[in-house]
């Protein structure tokens, strides 16, 4: 018996043993959120006198470089890009032509770098060197904004030229260049001193120029010289293990200057003029397409009747870009084909409009005779069906306070009766005359055939537009039957009310607030008078608003040109959401200031997206401050060093650039 106890006692023991060492799956730690760290490189970061023409840079882990094409820029601009590579722990850069002599040389990588395993990326890493026996370590900070709606410009070329004429943009290369970070931010390295133009270019053929007018432009309005100043900063240590402030200290450095450059991004919206499309919609209409909007209209002449005048009815686009011409003379609408000679501006190989002679033939496309039926006799002595004029409301049965009812006929008008138009008001359940006295005209000179009705309206209203039988005659003879619309007008308390207060904006320059949809459209614009901008009777809804100066005053945003040396139109946006409700009332100081331009625009809306906007862990972050933010350009400080990392991923705080 004691033998079979201790058996059982070792057994015991031997299973707890087994299920201590069983083989189970490790945790595998905390995930990688550090990007690779180099290690070293050769050439060394801002050393002199190299003579090879293969860059090497070896990191701590497995690296890629992604988009090496779209993201590494090399300063000054080679005749041929360099072909970029990754290989284990190493990038390469391999330059095709022999370096010039004596030349800085500065590798942009942008967030090019990334490890392999976590891609987690090695942000606004740069290496400078020289091939002669001096380093040139002046830079260019700044940012690149969209002009119109305040949007950071990513992965857009920014450059300078020392040659100052304006031509130095369209004909010549970019001598220095970079790209812009997620936030639209930029650093031209290794510039001499002296004076240069600064330019950022959406280079969509890749020469470094403006040569293609279809390509997004900034340009600086005065010549910038770089230099530097002795700055003081304040560091705050951390400890590694506990994430807690360690020490403060104070160190000096050196601030790289100007670092505050704005670039308001612009596009001319250019586009070549030429004739997309011609066709013969009907018998009765012609329509011409362009490419572009024009400032003139195409001459037309019918060939074989040059004499005939005043044959047609005009309907246009806001642009003339859409041109719709109905015909009047019966004798054209009974002809088939029609032979046009028209003359218009048409962008020539040079990109200059010339006026060139075109003949357009326009065929009537008449449905086939269906077979016919053999029909009743009743139905052979019925009166043959007529064709009557169509009348069509484009506004809502729930009418908006503030807008008239507009109404399309089908064809264009020859006449319209307006005792035939009656306005009636529903009080009770009757109706009677409107009391007030109501306008009907053309809505616009584009469209011929767009009329509205014009009336005081009152909140909660009932009314109803009547157009009596025979009251409207087209062009070709067409009348109307007897027509009713029913609609009532939205109450007052439906409605909100919204008031900005401006300051800080310049009161001798016009101006318009434009108040926003999620989406970052306009919905409704109003003018600036005396610092106040007021939009009464406005859809309880969430809004966004931004204001425009309106240097030429005429009531729309214009963007740049250029050649006449004129920056688009100035932009603030209102730095929250507005959520309005019903029957509320609402005052808002608006300090256009109160915010850096980078910062104003609401993220809810901001389209481009940004690589740190993950939460960062508690015990890795770090207090920025304006001055640790410059530290980043301080070419003396060791990039290799990994308590410098953080420092390194970081870029231009904004707060230092307004």
């Amino acid at each position: 018996m004691r033998h079979i106890v201790i058996a059982a006692a070792v057994a015991v023991v031997v299973a707890m043993v087994s299920a201590c060492a069983s083989i189970g799956n490790p945790s595998g730690g905390p995930r990688d959120e550090d990007p690779p760290v180099v290690v070293r490189s050769n050439p060394a970061p801002y050393s002199v006198n190299f003579q090879g023409r293969r860059v090497t840079i070896d990191f701590d882990e497995l690296v890629n470089v992604k988009d090496a094409f779209t993201k590494v820029t090399v300063s000054p601009v080679p005749a041929e890009m360099p072909r970029v590579s990754s290989s284990g722990r190493r990038v390469t850069v391999q330059f095709g032509d022999t370096l010039l002599p004596n030349t800085t040389y500065t590798i942009d990588f942008g967030n090019s770098i990334e490890d392999n395993n976590e891609s987690n990326k090695l942000g606004n890493f740069s290496l400078t060197f020289s091939t002669g026996p001096e380093l040139d370590t002046l830079r260019i900070s700044g940012m690149v904004l969209g002009a119109r709606d305040l949007e950071p410009q990513q992965e857009m070329l920014v450059g300078i030229h020392s040659n100052t004429t304006d031509s130095a943009f369209k004909k010549l290369k970019l001598e220095r260049v970079t790209k812009t970070d997620d936030r639209g931010r930029f650093t031209i390295r290794g510039l001499k001193p002296g004076s240069y133009r600064v330019f950022a270019l959406g280079d969509l053929n890749n020469d470094y120029r403006w040569d293609n007018p279809a390509e997004d432009i900034a340009f600086h309005d005065v010549l910038v010289s770089p230099s530097t100043e002795t700055a003081q900063t304040t560091d705050s240590i951390f400890d590694l293990k506990t994430g807690k402030l360690d020490t403060v200290v104070d160190r000096t450095y050196t601030r790289y200057l100007p670092n505050d450059i704005l670039l308001n991004a612009f596009n001319t919206n250019y586009k070549p003029q030429y004739l997309t499309d011609n066709q013969r919609v009907d018998s009765t209409r012609l329509k011409l397409i362009f490419n572009a909007r024009a400032s003139r209209l195409p001459q037309l002449t019918v060939i074989g009747a040059e004499r005939m005048k005043d044959w047609y009815v005009l309907e246009k686009s806001r642009y003339n870009d859409t041109l719709t011409y109905w015909l009047k003379p019966q004798s054209l609408i009974l002809t088939d084909t029609l032979r046009i000679a028209a003359r218009y501006l048409r962008t020539d190989t040079a990109q200059q409009l010339t006026e060139i002679n075109d003949t357009l033939k326009l065929i009537t496309q008449r449905p086939k005779a269906a077979k016919k039926k053999k029909k009743k006799k009743e139905e052979e002595d019925s009166v043959p069906k007529m064709r009557f004029l169509d009348i069509n409301v484009l506004s809502s049965s729930t009418h908006e306070i503030y807008a008239p009812v507009v109404f399309e006929f089908a064809e264009p008008l020859d006449t319209l009766v307006m005792a035939g138009v009656r306005l009636q008001q529903k009080e009770d359940t009757l109706w009677h005359p409107a009391r007030g006295r109501f306008e009907i005209s053309r809505k616009d000179t584009l469209n011929p055939r767009l009329y509205k009705l014009t009336y005081p309206w009152e909140y909660g209203a009932s009314y109803k537009m009547t157009v009596d039988s025979l009251a409207a005659t087209s062009i070709y003879g067409l009348l109307n039957k007897p027509f009713e619309y029913e609609f009532t007008v939205k109450k007052q308390e439906d409605y909100s009310n919204l008031r900005f207060v401006l300051s800080n904006l310049n009161d001798t320059v016009p101006a318009f607030v434009e108040l926003l949809s999620r989406s970052d459209e306009p919905v409704r614009t109003a003018t600036v008078k005396g610092g106040v901008a007021e939009f009464t009777n406005v859809d309880p809804s969430e809004y966004y608003a931004r204001v425009v100066e309106d240097t030429n005053g005429n009531g729309e945003y214009d963007t740049g040109d250029f050649d006449k040396g004129l920056q688009p139109e100035l932009v603030s946006y209102f730095p929250n959401m507005l959520r309005l409700k019903k029957n509320w009332s609402i005052e808002q100081a608006w300090d256009i200031l109160a915010y850096p331009l980078d910062r104003q625009k609401p993220a809810a809306i901001r389209k481009a997206k940004f690589e740190d906007e993950k939460k960062l862990k508690t015990g890795n972050r770090q207090e920025e401050t304006d001055e640790e933010e410059d530290e980043i350009f301080d070419p003396t400080a060791n990039p290799f060093d990994p308590n410098q990392k953080k420092r390194r991923n970081n870029s231009i705080n904004p707060n230092n650039m307004y």
